[in-house]
């Protein structure tokens, strides 16, 4: 088992870590969640789950936060920002914090590093402190600022673990060879899946330096769909409100000879998901930073060291 299995089979032990959140998610207030790579692939989820909740929230990239605030928000005065970062250091991220802050938004950082410059510039700190092994690629940390994101918006996750490690595990029990051949990878997910969707397809993308897509799952139909041939390899974040009309499209993207991989819905492999569907997307988290990895093993890709990529992104 080399690094990065550990830190995605080893991660369980952390979720269940006991946290006191010094603030929620209050109604009246609107929320910027604001992220990078990873980081915003999780804003995307946790303001769906606010919004679901009845707590206004948008997520926004940490540059664009930065640099046209009113690209995103009409009237910004009184906004609260949530900056989500594991290392607390990558440069627009803490930028955006800081200009937020000048500008009077109270700034809530979700982060795993109590001590970085982040939490300097912040409010309030929602932190859990991650796996010690974890490097470049966001495993562990990605599921805890998830896990956190969650709490924020009054949702209970103490449930989420066990289903989690048991649908990784049925996952790595799967004969891989439906890798094989495969050289188009797309994602879809609605709602706040659609975040997770993103963020499975990055881990895929940076571990296996492969290029990959994401997409709400209806709109796939509309001009996307023209690419999928027998190389293509599908992952389907099932909502459940929408699993009819979800498992549809699934049967015409295997028709069209797509392998289709199914989470809590139908499929070529289909992997049935206990728990609560709020929490069915920190439930997929792991299985999805595996299969990104499980790709790049079998392509002999070393997923320790992703080409281009450094563990935290400053730019001059």
């Amino acid at each position: 088992m080399d690094v990065i299995e550990r830190t995605i089979f080893e991660q369980f032990e952390f979720w269940n870590a006991r946290i006191q959140l010094p603030t929620r998610a209050r109604p009246g207030v609107d929320y910027v969640v604001v992220g990078c790579g990873s980081s915003y692939n999780l804003a995307m989820s946790i303001a769906s789950h606010c919004n679901e909740r009845g707590f206004n929230a948008i997520a926004v990239p940490s540059h664009e936060w930065l640099r046209r605030p009113r690209s995103y928000e009409a009237d910004p005065t009184g906004c609260q920002v949530i900056a989500v970062s594991r290392s607390g250091e990558t440069s627009e991220l803490v930028q955006a914090a800081r200009k937020s802050r000048s500008e009077g938004h109270t700034v809530i950082a979700i982060t795993c590093d109590d001590t970085s410059s982040l939490v300097g510039t912040s409010d309030c700190v929602l932190t859990m402190r991650t796996h010690s092994e974890e490097g470049v690629v966001m495993t562990t940390s990605a599921s805890l600022m998830l896990l956190l994101g969650l709490r924020f918006a009054g949702i209970e996750t103490e449930d989420g673990a066990g289903p989690a490690e048991a649908l990784l595990k049925q996952l790595d029990q799967q004969d891989w060879s439906f890798l094989a051949e495969r050289s188009h990878f797309v994602y879809l997910g609605g709602g706040a899946l659609y975040g997770i969707a993103a963020e499975g397809a990055l881990k895929l993308q940076e571990m296996s330096l492969t290029v990959t897509q994401t997409y709400h799952p209806l709109e796939y139909r509309h001009g996307p769909v023209s690419l999928v041939d027998a190389h293509s390899l599908v992952v389907m974040l099932y909502n459940p409100d929408t699993r009819e009309e979800e498992e549809r499209l699934a049967a015409e993207l295997s028709a069209k000879a797509a392998f289709v991989v199914g989470f809590g819905g139908a499929g070529d492999l289909s992997l049935p998901i206990e728990g609560a569907a709020e929490l069915r997307g920190l439930i997929c988290l792991p299985a999805l930073q595996l299969l990104g990895l499980r790709l790049a093993q079998r392509r002999g890709i070393d997923a320790t060291a992703p080409r281009h990529l450094t563990k935290v992104v400053k730019l001059d």
